[in-house]
């Protein structure tokens, strides 16, 4: 039975809106199916406002690969304003997709990407508008399978009540399994009702089912342990790695947004996965080994992406992008294609140890010559050893001082407050180095037009991470340190008007950090701040301190118990029976190495030091290089 578009209902709203275009879809390359023509259907949610989420790179693979498969239909769903909702509540208009305008609830399953905590209030949001029950135990057969992904489904916890099922890891080859479960089961008549589908899906391995996991607990609050409650189900579940990311060349054909983002190029992943070890870092962790793209392959879908998008940038993107084997190449290989044309090359932010100015002067090559970001986390010496950041100030001096000399005046550089034996003298450090930075840059070119910006964020412990047993810092101590770094980089009539300062006040990281490390207890506090009102608490403008607080204190949650108290070796944590490959007693052995400042080498040049992901998921870190050379296409 088709279902109808519900556009005619929401035109009538979108002129008392902010931004209406964000949600009339029609997009290039975006992709409207016969309803009828598929017997399996999926709505795709980056749980925040289509300006952050039709970038996502997540989404749009799974998207595209989705509507590849007969038979299976994609559509995407974002979050709307609080505008919008309230004229939705109104006008009694559910939550919707953007390409065809179909109610959220009609499809067979909700898919949430979240590559951050903050965005669970926006899934309660959007379950609600859809007539979704909230409570994954109240949904009947005709409501959708609420799956997520993405990073921070590496511990779903907090929102376990809210969710049927998760997924770790790499979603590309698990989303055609998951549609193949559900098809099956559907063409067999819907035997044994949701939970019998559920059961399905967690039989394998692959996906995880909340429910049928029992959480018991100490009198003092700990985990006792999590235990599965049906006998075909699993004890522990493991992430999905793909291996060879030459079969899955995705994007094939980029969603062109018609309102504006956050990023307006074409994003190409060269290579996924990092064994750069820095401690804190949850995407290096959960998404190990790494596995390269050819130089070939990124040449290839380069080309395609600019041909079907129409895109002037491509950015080269990847945990680490100049560590790719063959980056030179690549770089060197796309500029000499593309010189002369209006395209232009981008890479994100450089490790300072693997800047090399011919590779910059590679991606400036057609005249765009943006600001170079660098990120050392930590503001000395001892506090890069403690997090793993193998760059010490000499590297740092020298690398943004051979960069003043080639031409740019402008470099950023991201640090971390708050981070595990931090002191006020570490933080300090920051404005020290910055000094340093400017100093170099006016020695070495004998001009006082030089440019740092200093960008701030608070540290929060992830899971998965040898930082996952830490403390955090409360938000007064990293509040105190901010100010007192800023007092004094505004104070030094030297250097400070060439220093921008950016950063953060700490109370959103501890939110995120109850968020990333909670357990099911959790979910009656995102739900006590959504009825407050909560919603998009990843904007500043957005976000209460206080509201999180209080609907803490109303659902009986320690916020500090969860944050700022440092867990024992033998706690059992709540993602402990959610596998992501990784050894705990290594994990253990690089906290407790973390403490006495011991650095680890990176294992793709060294010997295996036993993370425990190779063996342990039967991969192995794939490195080039291939010996290739990527050929202009035509002679400009």
């Amino acid at each position: 039975m088709s279902v109808e578009s519900i556009f005619p209902r929401l035109e009538a709203l979108l002129p008392k809106v902010q931004k209406p275009i964000q949600y009339v879809g029609g997009e290039l390359n975006s992709t409207i199916k016969d309803w009828d023509s598929a017997d399996v259907r999926w709505a795709l949610m980056y749980p925040d406002a289509y300006e952050v989420g039709l970038p996502n790179q997540g989404v749009a693979i799974l998207y595209e690969i989705l509507n590849e498969l007969p038979g299976t239909l994609a559509e995407r769903t974002y979050a709307v304003w609080p505008d919008l909702e309230a004229l939705m509540r109104a006008e009694g208009v559910p939550q919707f997709t953007v390409d065809a305008h179909r109610p959220v609830r009609a499809f067979d399953v909700l898919g949430l990407s979240f590559s951050t905590e903050l965005g669970y209030t926006n899934m309660l949001t959007a379950l609600d508008l859809a007539g979704i029950p909230l409570l994954a135990e109240e949904r009947g057969e005709d409501d959708p399978i609420v799956l997520a992904g993405g990073h921070a489904a590496f511990n779903p916890e907090p929102i376990a009540d809210f969710l049927d099922a998760a997924v770790l890891g790499d979603g590309e080859q698990i989303s055609i399994a998951i549609s193949e479960v559900i098809r099956e089961w559907k063409a067999e008549g819907r035997p044994g009702g949701r939970d019998e589908l559920l059961m399905r899906l967690a039989e394998s391995g692959g996906v995880y089912v909340p429910k049928f996991y029992d959480v018991d607990y100490h009198p003092d609050g700990r985990i006792k342990r999590v235990a599965p409650n049906r006998a075909d189900v699993p004890w522990r579940v493991h992430k999905h790695t793909v291996m060879d990311l030459d079969e899955w060349p995705y994007p094939k054909k980029p969603l062109v947004p018609l309102a504006e983002t956050v990023h307006e190029r074409f994003s190409v992943e060269i290579f996924r996965g990092c064994t750069r070890g820095c401690r804190f870092c949850q995407a290096g962790m959960i998404t190990r080994p790494v596995r390269e793209r050819s130089i070939t392959t990124i040449g290839a879908m380069v080309e395609n992406g600019i041909k079907e998008s129409g895109f002037n940038e491509v950015g080269l993107l990847s945990l680490s992008s100049a560590d790719h084997s063959e980056i030179a190449d690549v770089a060197k290989g796309l500029a000499d294609r593309y010189e002369g044309t209006n395209t232009s090359l981008s890479l994100p932010s450089t490790r300072v140890d693997a800047f090399n100015i011919d590779l910059a002067n590679e991606f400036s090559r057609n005249g765009r010559r943006s600001g170079l970001t660098f990120a050392p986390e930590g503001g000395s010496e001892r506090m890069r050893k403690v997090i793993n950041k193998m760059v010490t100030e000499e590297d740092l001096i020298r690398t943004v001082t051979t960069a003043y000399t080639q031409g740019w005046r402008q470099v950023k550089l991201y640090f971390m407050c708050g981070l595990p034996t931090e002191q006020d003298e570490d933080v300090l450090g920051i404005a020290d180095l910055a000094k340093k930075v400017i100093q170099a840059g006016r020695e070495a070119t004998g001009s006082r037009d030089i440019r740092c910006t200093v960008s701030i964020g608070g540290f929060v412990p992830k899971p998965h991470t040898p930082f996952q047993w830490a403390g955090q810092a409360d938000h007064e101590t990293v509040d105190r340190r901010l100010k007192a770094l800023r007092d004094s980089v505004r104070g030094d009539k030297q250097y400070g008007r060439a220093i921008g300062f950016r950063y953060h006040d700490g109370k959103p990281s501890i939110v995120e950090g109850l968020l990333s490390r909670g357990d099911r207890r959790v979910g009656a506090v995102i739900r006590a701040v959504w009825e407050d009102g909560g919603r998009f608490d990843g904007w500043s403008e957005h976000f209460s301190y206080e509201r999180w607080r209080a609907s803490a204190e109303k659902a009986g949650v320690d916020v500090d118990w969860y944050t700022t108290r440092e867990r024992e070796e033998n706690e059992v944590l709540p993602w402990d029976h959610l596998d992501a490959g990784l050894d705990r007693e290594w994990l253990w052995q690089d906290w407790q190495e973390a403490v006495n400042g011991s650095e680890v080498e990176d294992c793709r040049w060294t010997p295996c030091y036993d993370c425990g992901v190779c063996p342990t998921m039967g991969t192995e870190i794939q490195i080039g290089p291939t010996g290739r050379k990527l050929l202009p296409l035509t002679v400009v």
